[in-house]
């Protein structure tokens, strides 16, 4: 997906990492480790997958959130990825007492591994898409990176025996649906942020390409998911507009998991497909009652 012009800025600020500077005192450093990603590289080749990883204050074990990223729309802005999320995020998580594991998936930041998450379509002029999208693949080749992240994440001495909660923007909230639907062991549930793919608010503004390829990937999707997820988009969400949200949301939740579907006020700055970057008050009160409904499954700092 390219950027729009309107919120290159705070994309690139806030969704890059920027934001997430050094000097920040208040959050603690993350420490820097590599999950294993046999076949992910060239010609087969293993991958050394880099993942941040965030502990709160306190003696562990803790909760964990695995954060998926989303999609910059070029190859130089994918490359530059250093830090998945931003910092209200960060200081959100942190302050409820969990650790949170993002890891740089193939074809991000320095991970290599090509472009595996490429959808095989894109738009050539306003309103045209050229390509035959191809959704599932995207999934699929991404969700292997969040399956290894949680694997890894059960074998932490900091997380033993605790609950795991996915959270993913965008692409990222693509995958972590496609993820849920996998029953991974130690998952409770999950929060998708402005998920989809195969949009580009430059050439083609709320709508992606193809979205009725989506709407079927989300309703198969549906009726393999059991765990309870919220799926939160902003009203003026530049990738996929009002509505298309709330076509996937209805063609998912046919398949009867507990799940809810929040359309968010429009985002000030128009940057609503990245309401999970923006100040906490936007989204953050979604996020705690999303907590509160697992119940003693997890158990939260107030």
């Amino acid at each position: 997906m390219r950027i729009d012009r309107l919120s290159r800025r705070v994309l690139c600020v806030l969704w890059l990492g920027l934001a997430v500077s050094a000097g920040a005192s208040s959050l603690p450093e993350p420490s820097m480790n590599t999950i294993p990603l046999p076949g992910a590289g060239v010609l087969g080749s293993r991958l050394e997958m880099p993942v941040l990883v965030y502990l709160p204050a306190g003696k562990g074990p803790f909760p964990v959130l695995v954060f998926s990223h989303g999609r910059a729309g070029s190859a130089h802005e994918r490359q530059r990825l250093q830090h998945p999320l931003g910092r209200s995020q960060l200081e959100y998580w942190l302050g409820k007492g969990f650790a949170i594991v993002a890891a740089i998936r193939p074809g991000y930041g320095s991970t290599g591994g090509g472009d595996p998450e490429y959808h095989a379509s894109h738009f050539s002029q306003p309103g045209q898409c050229e390509g035959n999208p191809d959704y599932s693949t995207v999934a699929a080749a991404g969700s292997k990176a969040v399956l290894a992240s949680i694997d890894w994440v059960r074998q932490q001495t900091w997380a033993a025996g605790q609950p795991i909660v996915l959270e993913g923007q965008s692409v990222g909230g693509l995958l972590t649906v496609a993820v849920a639907a996998t029953h991974p062991s130690g998952v409770i549930g999950y929060i998708n942020f402005a998920g989809g793919a195969g949009g580009n608010p430059e050439k083609s503004p709320g709508q992606s390409c193809e979205p009725e390829k989506l709407t079927e990937l989300y309703a198969a999707l549906g009726r393999q998911t059991t765990l309870p997820n919220v799926w939160i988009y902003a009203q003026n969400d530049q990738y996929w507009g009002p509505e298309q949200p709330l076509l996937w949301h209805k063609a998912f939740a046919a398949g009867g998991s507990t799940t809810r579907f929040i359309h968010a006020a429009a985002v000030a700055d128009g940057d609503g497909h990245g309401l999970s970057r923006h100040e906490a008050d936007l989204w953050s009160g979604y996020l705690d009652e999303f907590l509160q409904s697992l119940g003693r499954s997890v158990a939260v700092r107030p």
